[in-house]
């Protein structure tokens, strides 16, 4: 199925002028960083110390390049702490100490193990499985929501940038099963709500866990660094699953109602899901292996929440169980597995070989150690303290005003930059400028910064989406700022009730 043609109906991803637009966007970022840079340098800052003054005109060139992209968004995080040491911000053991943060290992882990479910076709086995039951039928609304359910799903653990990648084709694959089937085929609406509830549903379903989008981490890891909380896995899972469930439900609600099939039945969908569940023959050792290596991780990651549920967090086995078996170790645990349990014994075959592991995404992991690297800077150098003081009088002393504007700002923000980069902008203001509510306020930030679905720039789910000459840009204007304004929404009243106050 992923390696069929492409039919006359799919197009370029960007049209034209959008292509002369982000050419012209990469290339102003190699030339108003330095300008913003200097200026931010020849500025009188009495306030600020040399070391804090250097650090911003640092911060404000790696903020023009983020939003730019002039450079790889991993380069650019790569530069921060290297300007920092290069004009004396900060030693170097100091300025890439976060590079070997716990977190980071977290991230490494859970890459390992998503490049093994990749590579052993376990997510493609769970998709064709789940969308050929029975009970989804060949019903357009069934099949629309079970689509973005197994999207939504698969998010949780990989990537969401993967999940599309995936699950895009089998997508791709029913619509053309389905446009070119015998009577009325289905509507130029349906087959671009297919699309979008891919897109849309990967990146709701990374909010669920800690490992389901990058952004996710950090914010957890600003958090455990600025606040001194840490959020335990199955906590995060406590709010964010949650707030999954009902963005997913009301995601599917409209689409299906602004979306119609124009028909009653959809022909030869399930055949078709069937045969290709079928070619992929019977489990393989492999992916039991990995079904096993996965397995213990989230066991892992989930003890510690059942020993605080059963024993209480001050029981001497939750404490020593949780200061052992952090959710890195644990992702380490079960990628090291997968080194370990053997395929074929005889040949001395395991589960995942380096070669494939080392093609996980490497590029987010340096865009994430240089953003915790920046932003601790900011704290140390006192810079925080000056920016927070400055901001003071424009934040809303109030909860109920001040989370839905941090949601928005960082929903906004992601619209023009990625994910990654929004949350590594605005999650440490937050935090700055929060006081009181910097906990909710940081964790609703975090995952507002997943919500930019306007814009196939927004996000690698939304351009691959937008590739398939099926979703027209207008449709994903509407329908994703409908579901930005919803989320943003879902995602205030979470944090007045169940997001963790302190």
């Amino acid at each position: 199925m992923t390696g069929a043609p492409p039919d006359q109906e799919i197009t370029q991803a960007f049209s034209p002028g959008e292509e002369r637009f982000e050419a012209l966007r990469k290339r102003s970022g190699f030339f108003i960083a330095p300008v913003l840079f200097a200026i931010v340098s020849f500025i009188p800052m009495p306030e600020l110390s040399p070391e804090a003054h250097t650090l911003a005109a640092i911060m404000a060139a790696v903020i023009c390049l983020w939003v730019t992209e002039a450079l790889p968004l991993a380069v650019t995080g790569l530069l921060g702490p290297t300007f920092a040491v290069l004009l004396g911000v900060a030693p170097a053991p100091k300025a890439f100490g976060p590079f070997a943060d716990p977190v980071m290992f977290l991230f490494l882990g859970a890459f390992v193990l998503a490049r093994a479910i990749s590579a052993h076709n376990l997510d493609k086995r769970f998709a064709y499985k789940v969308l050929s039951l029975r009970w989804v039928g060949e019903s357009p609304g069934r099949i629309l929501f079970a689509y973005g359910a197994v999207c939504c799903f698969i998010s949780m653990w990989i990537s969401n940038t993967a999940t599309v990648a995936m699950m895009f084709p089998i997508g791709i694959a029913i619509i053309r099963t389905l446009r070119r089937a015998e009577g009325t085929p289905i509507s130029a609406a349906y087959a671009s709500a297919m699309m979008l509830i891919c897109a849309f549903g990967a990146s709701i379903g990374g909010l669920a866990t800690p490992v389901g989008t990058p952004t996710n981490l950090i914010g957890l890891g600003f958090i455990e660094r600025q606040l001194g909380r840490h959020v335990a896995f199955i906590e995060w899972m406590s709010f964010g699953i949650p707030i999954v469930i009902v963005l997913f439900f009301l995601l599917f609600g409209y689409l299906y109602l602004l979306c119609p099939a124009g028909v009653k039945q959809l022909k030869d969908v399930r055949r078709l899901l069937i045969e290709e569940h079928a070619q992929l023959g019977a489990i393989s050792k492999g992916e039991r292996n990995t079904m096993a290596a996965f397995g213990i991780t989230i066991l892992l990651w989930l003890t510690p929440g059942i020993l605080t549920l059963t024993l209480g967090d001050q029981h001497w086995v939750t404490a020593a169980f949780s200061r052992h078996v952090p959710e890195s170790v644990a992702a380490m645990v079960g990628a090291c597995l997968l080194f370990i349990i053997p395929v074929d014994w005889k040949r001395h075959e395991f589960t995942l070989d380096l070669r494939s592991a080392l093609q996980i995404d490497w590029g987010v992991m340096a865009l994430y150690g240089g953003g915790i690297a920046l932003g601790q800077l900011v704290f140390e150098t006192k810079l925080a303290q000056a920016v927070g003081t400055s901001l003071a009088g424009l934040i809303p002393s109030s909860a109920h005003a001040a989370i839905p504007m941090f949601s928005a700002v960082a929903a906004f923000t992601s619209e023009f930059t990625s994910n990654v980069a929004s949350a590594n902008m605005v999650v440490p203001v937050v935090i700055l400028v929060g006081g009181s509510i910097g906990l909710p306020a940081a964790l609703a930030a975090t995952m507002a910064s997943s919500l930019g679905f306007m814009l196939p720039i927004s996000t690698p789910t939304n351009a691959i989406v937008y590739s398939s000459g099926y979703v027209r840009l207008a449709d994903m204007v509407k329908y994703g700022l409908l579901l930005d304004i919803i989320g943003i929404i879902v995602i205030f009243l979470a944090s007045l009730v169940i997001i963790p106050a302190q």
